[in-house]
């Protein structure tokens, strides 16, 4: 964000690319950009595009219609999942040569537009690593005249799983929890900020890897009804089983395997915990429980607590 309002003071591009998981940090980038070109008559000169209503020759249509009462104006191209090659071609050929009066920002949650990359000016969205990341937040913290402990500020961003979209959507129910305390603590933070699927699961995996039969079973016991969780935990070791047989970087997993970068990195913390030959009996457990519930064998409840506890004896 630092790059990008510095390259903002000397000129603002015609088409910015955002790229990344975090959506605070969409969200901050779009705000920049707009607070630069001094947008004026938003109901004229900013249109948004989604997946609701794209198309490409739509799209390149608002980028060529002239600004109303003001020097500029913005489209917006956000969350669009699929595009076609023709869209490709069609965009390319408006990169090289855009109307000047019109700034093209794409939110690119979903990597489609990676194509234009070298083409237009980019912005990383990634979740920002944890020393910036607790700076923004004791940041946001300040400003609502609040202070955090350093215990509550990890904690916070642990259970949040690194998403300043999600922290930001907590900080006011810890302002406004206790007006008369001027210290957000771990206390307040434990009882009143949900943690995150993916944190429950790292937190599971570190009570396996650590043979804490307790934290295992309670952490177990409330999250075996949700949704979804036998694949989160599945997903985990399948990646803990590649991370620790590969000489792959984190950039080159995360491609390989589909996942963030951020989650790579947090995960290949956890290997230590478990040796190559206990992550593949893991492995092989794990292609034992998905055969045994397709097969009928195993009802999903019962494989979450077979293959867990499983694991905790491997």
């Amino acid at each position: 964000m630092k790059t990008l309002k510095n390259r903002l003071k000397e000129k603002i591009e015609n088409c910015y690319l955002l790229e990344g998981e975090d959506y605070y940090l969409y969200d901050k980038a779009f705000s920049m950009i707009k607070k630069a070109c001094k947008l004026e008559i938003e109901d004229f000169n900013l249109t948004i595009f989604d997946d609701e209503n794209f198309s490409m020759q739509s799209v390149l249509n608002a980028c060529e219609v002239m600004p109303m009462g003001s020097e500029f104006k913005i489209v917006v191209l956000k969350n669009i999942a699929k595009i076609s090659e023709n869209d490709k071609k069609m965009l390319q050929k408006y990169i090289e040569n855009p109307t000047l009066s019109t700034f093209l920002i794409i939110f690119d949650y979903f990597n489609v537009f990676s194509f234009i990359k070298d083409k237009c000016a980019f912005v990383d969205c990634k979740r920002f690593d944890n020393e910036t990341a607790k700076a923004v937040i004791v940041s946001e913290f300040s400003k609502r005249n609040k202070q955090i402990s350093g215990e509550a500020v990890n904690a916070l961003l642990d259970y949040c799983n690194g998403y300043l979209t999600r922290v930001n959507n907590e900080i006011d129910k810890l302002c406004y929890y206790d007006l008369s305390e001027p210290l957000v603590t771990k206390k307040m933070v434990d009882n009143l900020v949900s943690k995150d699927d993916e944190y429950i699961i790292y937190e599971l995996t570190e009570a396996l890897g650590q043979k804490k039969s307790d934290k295992v079973i309670k952490i177990l016991d409330n999250m075996v009804k949700e949704q979804g969780i036998l694949g989160l935990i599945s997903n985990h070791f399948r990646r803990l089983f590649f991370i620790s047989i590969s000489g792959l970087d984190n950039k080159e997993l995360s491609k390989l395997l589909g996942v963030k970068e951020y989650a790579i990195a947090k995960q290949r913390n956890q290997v230590n915990n478990f040796s190559k030959m206990q992550l593949k009996k893991i492995y092989e457990l794990l292609e034992e429980v998905d055969f045994n519930i397709k097969s009928g064998a195993m009802l999903q409840e019962f494989a979450i607590y077979y293959l867990v506890l499983s694991i905790l004896y491997i």
